[in-house]
């Protein structure tokens, strides 16, 4: 019968020119659907009952909403665990009402929950204007970016940065601003929905502009640049060049960047100001060594570039430096003499043809809190020593080290480790006996393991004893030498999710998996006869995570009666 598009548009105009047939007008929710659902977001379960005052004015407001489910669902987040009158009255009868609106906007309303936030979450949430819509979010990335900016501050000497960030994110999260938000165990993906994400693009302005290389002019006030362009820039567009204040530059597509050094020179020689510079994506062959010039400089993304092979020392002069990454440059041959002098250096993800990385150049930055080690075809041992300096390093991914053979001794030191990920390592061997007591003393506060693509693993190695009280998220996922689940796995005194996914040799689960009572959540798939064995009630291993809350086989949740 061929194909059939369909095409959903809040503008009549793109209906009448793409439409075949007469369109369909989807109409707004009920009123009673949406007090229901204004009613889920504004107060926790059951406690609409205590303040009936509340859900008569809560009603007010809904009606307001002309039936468009993310203005209720962003007013009563806006509204939750606000139990004043006064808080709800001022929703009500506030003046944007009154505004004329076009039918079918609903911007006001949404501006409305925008007014009400702190302005800590102001400035966080209009820098994610600079975002093409539909765009998903990592939360470690969009972290160390509103770090950069310096959004996020501690006043409290004990408090880090990146935790207050994910309160900050939390925040937003929990009114609504962001969306389809996935728990990955130690990061979270999300979304924002487009009319919030116009919303950002409103009241960003001025200070933030979505530019392609022909617009022709930028005002002035603009300190924060995104290139929506399809096409690499070779140069940077004349009206870029006197915006001598520009704080930062980002390309919103993927396989766009810079094709040219020159764009590079003109950044370092015009903008002095840049704390986030995103050159991801580009073609040049070296960094250009006045890039030190850039005193307030603190991300730097120069990933995906598969031509450059060094860079030069004088990058190590970057001491605000808070953010660098450089994965996927293929032909990176060494890091710079002095890198270890990069003293406020909190997230480096890398690749390099090195065999081994220097404890000089990355064990003395001290600062580090997230090492992501990609890509590294030659690599055979993390280090040959000087991890006792990574104190602080509270992530570690190694990611695609097809060379890499068994773990540094070195892993010991790291008391502060929390996420621990090994992805696609064929080489790599956990067991290593000779180092698991070491590394046990060490690995105390580990709250997420994530082992992927590693065939050598045949079950989880001892050392992770160490982190009995601690650990909450395990994932092993695609590790087809994998049979055991080991009988200590019980005494993981906060394990909270446990998932294991393409591993067809496992059969069973450990006898005393019933004694993991904070396990809220069990994703078992691609182990068939794992599966068969842990069917609602006729399985044979059924008992053992009977209690288990959440229980997906196959991707299918089970419903127990």
């Amino acid at each position: 019968n061929g194909s059939k598009i369909v095409v959903t548009t809040r503008d009549q105009i793109v209906a009448s020119i793409t439409g075949s047939v007469p369109p369909y007008y989807l109409e707004g929710l009920p009123l009673d659907h949406c007090l229901s659902l204004f009613v889920k977001w504004a107060f926790r379960e059951g406690e609409e009952y205590q303040y009936p005052n509340l859900v008569k004015i809560g009603e007010e407001i809904v009606k307001k909403c002309k039936g468009v489910p993310l203005a209720v669902r962003t007013l009563g987040s806006m509204l939750y665990e606000k139990i004043d009158e006064c808080d709800w009255l001022f929703v009500r009868d506030n003046e944007i009402w009154k505004l004329q609106q076009k039918e079918g906007d609903i911007l006001p309303t949404l501006k409305l929950s925008y007014d009400q936030l702190p302005f800590y979450l102001k400035q966080c949430f209009a820098f994610c204007s600079i975002y093409a819509k539909d765009h998903e979010f990592d939360s470690f990335a969009l972290i160390q970016r509103w770090m950069a900016q310096g959004f996020i501050q501690s006043l409290d000497q004990n408090q880090e940065l990146e935790d207050i960030g994910e309160r900050y994110l939390h925040e937003l999260i929990s009114r609504s601003f962001f969306q389809d938000v996935v728990d990955c165990g130690y990061f979270l993906k999300f979304k924002m929905h487009d009319l919030v994400h116009d919303l950002a693009l409103s009241v960003a302005q001025p200070e933030y502009a979505v530019i392609n290389i022909h617009t022709p002019t930028i005002s002035k006030k603009v300190r924060h640049v995104s290139f929506c362009d399809y096409d690499s820039p070779s140069e940077v567009p004349s009206s870029l060049i006197e915006l001598k204040n520009l704080r930062s530059i980002y390309f919103q597509f993927e396989e766009v960047g810079p094709t040219s050094k020159s764009f590079v020179d003109t950044c370092v020689s015009r903008f002095n100001c840049l704390r986030m510079l995103t050159l991801s994506d580009s073609c040049f062959e070296a960094l250009p060594s006045s890039i030190r010039h850039l005193k307030h400089l603190r991300y730097l993304d120069l990933c995906d570039n598969h031509i450059i092979k060094s860079f030069p020392n004088s990058i190590c002069k970057l001491q605000s430096l808070q953010t660098l990454i450089f994965v996927n440059c293929m032909k990176l041959e060494k890091l710079p003499r002095d890198f270890g002098d990069l003293i406020s250096l909190r997230y480096l993800k890398l690749t390099t043809q090195m065999k081994c990385l220097s404890a000089k150049r990355i064990g003395s930055l001290t600062s580090l809190r997230f090492l992501q080690i990609s890509h590294c075809g030659n690599l055979e041992s993390l280090f040959d020593d000087g991890m006792q300096c990574l104190t602080t390093l509270r992530t570690l991914v190694i990611h695609n080290c097809e060379r890499l053979v068994s773990l540094s001794q070195g892993l010991r030191y790291l008391t502060t480790l929390e996420n621990l990920i090994f992805i696609d390592c064929k080489e790599l061997n956990l067991m290593d006996d000779r180092e698991g007591e070491d590394i046990q003393r060490g690995l105390r506060s580990l709250r997420s393991l994530v082992i992927e693509g590693v065939p050598k693993l045949v079950v989880l190695s001892g050392w992770l004893q160490g982190a009995a009280d601690t650990l909450r998220y395990i994932c092993i996922e695609d590790c087809h030498n994998f049979t055991t689940l080991p009988k200590w796995l019980e005494d993981l005194k906060s394990l909270q999710k446990l998932k294991i996914y393409g591993c067809p040799k496992l059969t069973s689960l450990p006898e005393g998996m019933h004694r993991l009572t904070t396990l809220r959540e069990i994703r078992i798939n691609g182990c068939p006869e794992l599966i068969v064995r842990c069917n609602w009630e006729t399985g044979k291993e059924w008992n053992k995570i009977a209690h288990v809350p959440e229980i997906y086989l196959d991707d299918i949740k089970i419903y127990k009666q």
